[in-house]
This record gives C-alpha cells, structure tokens and sequence, in this order.
C-alpha cells in the first residue's frame, strides 16, 4: 500500500449519495470522477487503491492571512486545509458498484462546526461544484462490510479520531503534504522525494 502514498488529487465535489450525512451523521465531500476536472497522481481514478486513509483537503481557492479565500469572503472553512478521513472504493456496507472517493473534512478544534452533526462529528455547508485538492498520506484500515450502521459510524468514528492523531505527525511527508494542500498550485504535481 505504501509505494501508492501520497496521492494528490484535483478535482471538484459532487453530490453523493447523501448517505454520509442523512444515514451516518459524517458528511463526505465527493470526488468528481470526470477526467475532465479531475487531476491524480496515480493516474487514473480507477487505479485508486481501495481503503480508509487519512490525509488533507481544502476546498476552493487558498485563504489568504487576513481569513479571505476569495471564495465569496469572510468564510472558515473555504480555503483552509483541513484533516480528512478519507474513503476510497465501494462501501461494501452499501453493496456500491462504482468506486468513490469520500473525504469527510474534520473542523478544528474549538470550530463552531466541530460536532454539529447528528453523530457529533463535523457539518460544513454543502460544497458542490467547488474545487478539492485532496492529499492522501496514510492507510487507515481495508473497507469492510459491517452488520448495521452503528457498527459503520463507530470505526467511522475511530477513523476521524486516527486521522487527527497522524496528522499531527512532523514527519516530511505528512509535513509536505500539508504545505501541498494548503498551496496555491493547481497542478497534482510530483511525489516528494522521502
């Protein structure tokens, strides 16, 4: 799984299936799939490796110092990187037959968004059509199947809590990837040299 990470992903956000908020109180932030908007490291979106990762996202164009992403001013949220707990493949719960990619972005602690959802976990506004840069660092666990959904939203859980804890990490490749994320580059760009 290691020689796959990091991958950096451009693309834009699309609706789901709305199951990550109405079922699970985790709302996910979509990755487009259309080669059109879509830019990936590792080449093809079906070339994804499939698991539950931790990594970084921002949504819309860098903030600048003073808070402003010229996303429509004064927002939070847009902008900003954020730790993400991140999905890729088929939600075997769910039996998917189509791969997705779902990052749910974790506000920052003391953010008045932090445990808004039903679960406790983090609810941003809806994010659709924006722009995603998307750096996945590290695995998680496999995807599994699980007996009903309070098993699914408790590793969910673990997973946002794992994610936070790497994150914190000051090793160059979680620390380059922060800096990644939170740059202005439009280009997936290559691989760090660790």
């Amino acid at each position: 799984m290691k020689q796959h990470l990091p991958i950096r992903i451009i693309s834009k956000v699309v609706r789901g299936y709305g199951r990550g908020s109405k079922d699970l109180g985790i709302p996910t932030a979509n990755i487009s799939r259309e080669r059109d908007v879509l830019s990936c490291s590792c080449g093809d979106f079906d070339e994804l490796p499939t698991g539950i990762y931790w990594g970084f996202a921002r949504i819309g164009e860098v903030a600048t110092p003073n808070g402003d992403s010229g996303n429509g001013g004064g927002d939070s949220v847009l902008g900003k990187v954020h730790v993400a707990a991140i999905s890729i493949g088929y939600n075997p719960t769910y039996n998917n037959t189509e791969k997705t990619v779902e990052p749910h972005l974790i506000a920052d602690r003391g953010h008045p968004q932090r445990h808004a959802s039903s679960t406790g976990e983090t609810q941003f506004q809806d994010f659709y059509d924006k722009t995603i840069a998307l750096s996945v660092v590290g695995y998680l666990r496999p995807e599994l199947p699980f007996e009903g959904l309070e098993k699914l939203t408790s590793a969910i859980k673990k997973d946002i809590v794992d994610a936070e804890r790497l994150a914190e990490q000051t090793n160059p490749t979680t620390l380059a990837e922060r800096a990644w994320v939170g740059s202005s580059s439009k280009q997936e760009g290559p691989k760090p040299e660790i």
